[in-house]
């Protein structure tokens, strides 16, 4: 599954870069996230409650960032695991000065599998989509 997004923040690169590189913030944004531990440069592992339909459960993540180039962009690699599922996906984070503040573009895949496939393609999709939009609002938040 192909996900895209982009965010306009008021404030500059360097201030939404550091939150995006911040445990603490990154934990208060992602949805169900109980823990979310840097483990070495650039990589965290983390524990997500989440529910999708009638599967619930705890998943246990790993994400690292790479190709860091401060405070313009990163690549994202992700992976988690829970009851009898799995998400792996990567995205591209550019960050570019607009109008006083900054522009977020975020280009990425994503692949499930598992049980959670058995809820259906556009109702995972539609649950991912909205699970970036919280996440970037809460960020925006974060930020101000």
């Amino acid at each position: 599954m192909k996900l895209s997004f982009t965010q306009t923040f008021p404030v500059p690169p360097e201030r939404v870069y550091a939150a995006l590189t911040d445990p603490e913030v990154l934990r208060k944004c992602i949805e169900g996230c109980e823990k979310l531990v840097q483990v070495g440069d650039g990589v965290y592992e983390s524990t997500l409650k989440l529910g999708l339909a009638g599967i619930k459960g705890t998943f246990a993540g790993k994400v690292e960032l790479r190709d860091r180039k401060p405070p313009e962009s990163f690549t994202l690699i992700m992976e988690g695991n829970g009851p009898g599922s799995f998400v792996r996906g990567n995205s591209q984070v550019t960050l570019r000065p607009k109008d006083g503040g900054t522009e977020l573009v975020s280009e990425g895949d994503c692949t499930v599998g598992g049980l959670i496939v058995a809820v259906g393609s556009r109702l995972v999709d539609a649950a991912a989509k909205k699970m970036t939009a919280d996440f970037f609002r809460k960020l925006a938040e974060q930020v101000r």
